[in-house]
């Protein structure tokens, strides 16, 4: 008898035939969900061949619970759920036709039988699919905990019964899948994670450094946005190693900076074995390498000695700056003694750092500061002095640093990353979790973008051309920023002018009694220099330019004065990676606006059909025809060389090829502690 005669009815008979052992146990399995008991496969038969020849399924609540033959019972014991029932389907093969027929069947049960509403909860009927484990893996990365992603799942499914698992099963799948991943060990679960990451997007870059004992000990990666990112605004970056909150305790070094809005990007990251100068040096060179050579303008850092001993080694031509917010830090570790109640020790040093624009100025207070402080003798603060050039005002105010004085977007990221990250996570969470703060930026930059051509800019004065101008060029966070520095024009007074043939010299001052500040405005090529050097520091005109511009009757501004980076086309352009090849950020876009185009339609078809039973039958039977050819023609279509990383045997993931710094092919031994 064949199967297919009682599909409407559902109804085990002996005699009914089936073309597998899996067909079979897919219908009793059925049939135990209309009625309410779960079906558990019990004593199995096998020939020669390994060819199944008989099998029988059991009620679950087959068979009665073994008495306790001990002298003491056990404080916690297990609550008893079988209860001798004898319901069954034995199936057996029939070798002239080679399918499986009924020979033994038994319907009555002795127990009583859940309800519909519990169906879902029964063993034999949960399961976790392809697509929900992805959606959980998905969940755990962004940091939900298991109880809100299921909860969230049971939202999109309509409701918990409507799932098929319960949240036991996802523990279980989530507890395995942190098995496997122990199984190949940190390391190989590392070197798995970056092939699956290059696989999605073969402009990713990372490397490794091992030891002498074939350890690996810092490890550098780099995504393709962070590529395109540091293209367009890696003329000035920060690094700094601060955060440590991870399992292995070790410093994370991120390369940061910002865009034309203002807001974090990152251009690459680093987990360190330790902060040495051999460490720093790998770590600065690997960077370059990744970023083609391009070397930063200015890079700020903290004023750790290993990282600048490597720094002069490795970007020399590059500008050393220091981060004041450290600066202050040590002052309190190393000046703590002297800075006691009443004392102004401590903002004649802020004022040293951010207030005086003149050497002579700031030489003057530094002096009076160390006798009136008796800090003739003191080491630290006389090395601070040596320095000077790379974090006092005066002399800073002409090198380029977008404004920046420290590493406090650094700090801010570090924040961000606390958020997501425990102390208890391993490498490749480490990595996901890391992955994930970093979509969060770049999604607060698409915000950006997008407020920029939703919303007009606020220009104060409309009929200023120059305002006009610049509002059309700048990004709304810039223009913000050139809108203040010319409203500061508008309070300013030429006092002298004085002419030289070509050049013409303007002192101006404003009206509050600052200090003047000398303009000199070449008549050829229009060319223009300030003594605040705002624009040579920041990369926007100060008020004492636009005063001049005014003057002189420039109202646009030059092409030479707009800087790219501070624009709203500051992206334009095509970026390329170390190898010579285009990066492309995302290639899953292609495949996410399919999705969006599908998903729709889909919704809506079993929208309309769920209304009946007769559609819902349509639908289900068109749906699993075009699932099996969609499979057929991606099986067809598809390389499957992550696949077979997957499947590799611990032993070949134990033994992980690296390419040594010598060009060597060696075996790491794993992960240094």
């Amino acid at each position: 008898m064949d199967c297919s005669k009682l599909a409407e009815d559902g109804t085990p008979e002996l005699g009914m035939e089936f073309n597998s052992e899996d067909d079979a146990y897919k219908f009793y399995n059925k049939y135990a969900f209309k009625m309410g008991f779960s079906v558990r496969k019990d004593y199995l038969n096998k020939d020669k061949d390994s060819v199944t020849t008989s099998r029988r399924y059991n009620c679950c609540k087959e068979g009665v619970k073994r008495k306790y033959k001990g002298d003491v019972m056990p404080k916690r014991t297990r609550t008893p759920t079988k209860a001798g029932c004898g319901a069954k389907m034995v199936i057996v093969l029939l070798r002239g036709t080679m399918k499986y027929h009924v020979h033994d069947l038994v319907l009555k049960h002795n127990h009583e039988l859940h309800i519909v509403q519990c169906s879902h909860m029964m063993p034999s009927q949960r399961k976790v699919s392809e697509a929900q484990r992805f959606q959980t893996e998905i969940s755990e990365d962004a940091g939900l905990s298991l109880k809100q992603s299921h909860e969230l799942m049971g939202k999109e499914a309509g409701g918990m019964e409507n799932m098929g698992y319960t949240r036991e099963d996802l523990k279980r799948y989530l507890r395995t899948r942190r098995e496997t991943s122990v199984k190949y060990r940190e390391a190989g679960s590392k070197l798995n994670y970056f092939q699956e990451q290059t696989l999605e997007n073969p402009s990713f870059f990372h490397t490794v450094q091992l030891d002498c004992e074939e350890q690996i000990t810092n490890i550098f990666w780099v995504n393709a946005g962070m590529l395109i990112d540091y293209n367009f605004f890696g003329d000035v970056i920060t690094f700094d190693t601060t955060y440590k909150t991870n399992k292995e305790y070790r410093p994370l070094g991120v390369f940061v900076s910002f865009n034309q809005h203002r807001q974090i990007v990152i251009f690459g990251a680093a987990f360190m074995y330790d902060e040495t100068i051999d460490s720093f040096k790998w770590v600065f060179g690997t960077f370059l390498e990744a970023m083609c050579g391009k070397r930063p303008s200015t890079i700020l850092t903290d004023q750790d000695h290993a990282m600048v001993a490597a720094l002069s080694v490795v970007m020399p031509e590059t500008f050393h700056g220091l981060c004041t917010f450290h600066i202050k830090h040590s002052f309190m570790k190393h000046l703590g003694n002297h800075y006691k109640k009443n004392s102004d020790l401590l903002y004649m040093l802020g004022a040293c750092m951010y207030e005086f624009e003149e050497v002579e100025q700031f030489n003057r207070v530094w002096e009076a500061m160390v006798k009136k402080h008796n800090l003739e003798n003191n080491e630290w603060f006389s090395g601070l002095y040596r320095i000077r050039d790379k974090w006092a005002r005066c002399i800073m105010k002409e090198r380029w640093t977008v404004g920046m004085r420290n590493t406090q977007l650094s700090e801010s990221l570090n924040a961000a990353i606390k958020i997501h990250l425990k102390l208890d996570h391993d490498l490749v969470q480490f990595f996901r979790h890391f992955n994930q703060v970093v979509d969060e930026k770049r999604h607060n930059e698409l915000i950006a973008e997008y407020e920029m051509r939703q919303k007009l800019p606020m220009v104060g004065l409309r009929q200023t051309s120059m305002l006009v101008h610049a509002s059309e060029m700048y990004s709304p966070t810039v223009f913000v920023a050139f809108q203040n520095e010319y409203g500061k024009s508008t309070a300013m007074v030429i006092l002298r002018q004085q002419d030289a043939g070509m050049f013409v010299e303007f002192a101006v001052m404003r009206y509050d009694r600052r200090p003047e500040r000398i303009v000199v405005f070449n008549r050829n090529d229009l060319n223009v220099r300030c003594s605040c050097k705002k624009y040579e520091n920041e990369g926007i005109l100060c008020g004492h330019v636009l005063k001049v511009f005014d003057t002189v009757g420039i109202k646009i501004i030059s092409p030479e004065y707009v800087k790219r980076r501070w624009t709203k086309r500051a992206w334009a352009g095509d970026c390329f990676d170390w190898r010579g090849t285009e990066i492309v950020v995302d290639p899953k876009v292609i495949i996410s606006t399919r999705y969006r185009e599908l998903s729709p339609a889909m919704i809506k078809v079993a929208t309309q059909a769920a209304m009946s039973e007769d559609t819902s039958k349509v639908v289900i039977t068109v749906i699993s025809d075009l699932t099996k050819r969609v499979e057929l023609l991606l099986s067809e279509s598809e390389e499957q060389p992550l696949q077979k990383q997957k499947n590799l045997n611990m032993e070949e993931r134990d033994k992980i090829e690296i390419v040594n710094e010598m060009g060597e092919a060696v075996v790491t031994r794993g992960i240094k502690k």
